[in-house]
């Protein structure tokens, strides 16, 4: 099975058209429809279809596709890997990050990194733990970095703490919730939740640990902008680290509730595959995460 064949259906597919597919790895379109149908061959099965706007996979191209994607991944990291080893620190990152590390350690981390290694690309994206962990799965992330769950499988993942951070109730300034001095008082009120469901949410884990049932679930968002917009511009309650409540990020309309109850206890750390080749480059930006949370030690939980 020849790795062109293979770039030439990956290129097909995401590109919807063989004119562009074969624009994009440099070869002709008859060229690229050659080794399309040599791979058709040698599967003894259509890959692609051919529709009004251009083309699109078969059932067996789109289970082709999605290995052909895993292999380029796989043969791009190895290339990495060895030009780092070698001192030459150049490739991609792909780095997940879940809303609090965001918000915490992120933001210096890159300026950190970028600075120390401008040859390195950096791709951060910002999603629900649980769509990070598929993707740490797949390999189409390096690392995620996000408040490590118990029952974490060991035997596939390795985690690495970096700080702890107690998150806290915020409300916007001028919110009649914002006098509250009794998690009890705020039972009733909508919460903004950054997880899948009221069970996964932090603010049902901190009721939860006051022997309290989880309050209404007003909204639910996957990202930190979403969460400071919806808090900051109504009459919502939510969870964010304490460090961050008093910093610019949080913006003149958020405070902290003075609650007698301290906050929800939350280790911060680093996930990766148990069993994949720790690169250099990965390695660096775990020391500068470490850098970034220790800049962070100094304010009060």
């Amino acid at each position: 099975m020849k790795l062109k064949a293979l770039q030439a259906l990956v290129a097909a597919i995401e590109e919807g058209s063989l004119r562009s597919a074969a624009r994009r790895i440099g070869v002709s379109q008859p060229a690229l429809t050659k080794l399309v149908r040599e791979l058709e061959v040698e599967l003894a099965a259509p890959l692609l279809e051919r529709h009004s706007q251009g083309v699109r996979p078969t059932p067996q191209g789109q289970v082709m596709f999605e290995h052909a994607l895993k292999v380029s991944r796989e043969l791009a990291s190895a290339t990495d890997q060895i030009q780092q080893l070698g001192g030459q620190m150049r490739g991609e990152l792909n780095v997940a990050a879940v809303p609090v590390a965001m918000m915490l350690l992120i933001p210096e981390t890159l300026r950190t990194y970028s600075r120390t290694f401008p040859d390195i690309r950096l791709r951060v994206s910002e999603e629900l733990f649980i769509d990070q962990l598929q993707k740490l799965r797949s390999g189409q992330v390096d690392l995620v970095v996000g408040g490590i769950p118990e029952g974490l499988p060991s035997g596939e993942f390795i985690t690495e703490s970096l700080m702890e951070t107690r998150m806290v109730v915020v409300a916007r300034r001028g919110s009649r919730h914002a006098r509250a001095r009794r998690l009890a008082e705020l039972s009733d009120a909508s919460w903004v939740y950054t997880g899948t469901s009221a069970q996964t949410g932090y603010a049902s884990r901190l009721f939860e640990s006051h022997n309290l049932p989880a309050p209404p679930v007003g909204a639910m968002v996957n990202s930190t902008l979403a969460l400071l917009a919806l808090i900051g511009s109504g009459d919502l309650l939510g969870l964010m680290p304490k460090q961050i409540v008093s910093q610019p990020l949080a913006g003149q309309d958020i405070v902290e509730v003075p609650l007698q109850e301290p906050g929800l206890l939350l280790t911060v750390g680093v996930i990766v595959r148990r069993g994949s080749v720790v690169s250099p480059a990965i390695r660096q930006f775990i020391a500068h995460l470490h850098r970034a949370a220790h800049h962070l030690s100094s304010k009060d939980l």
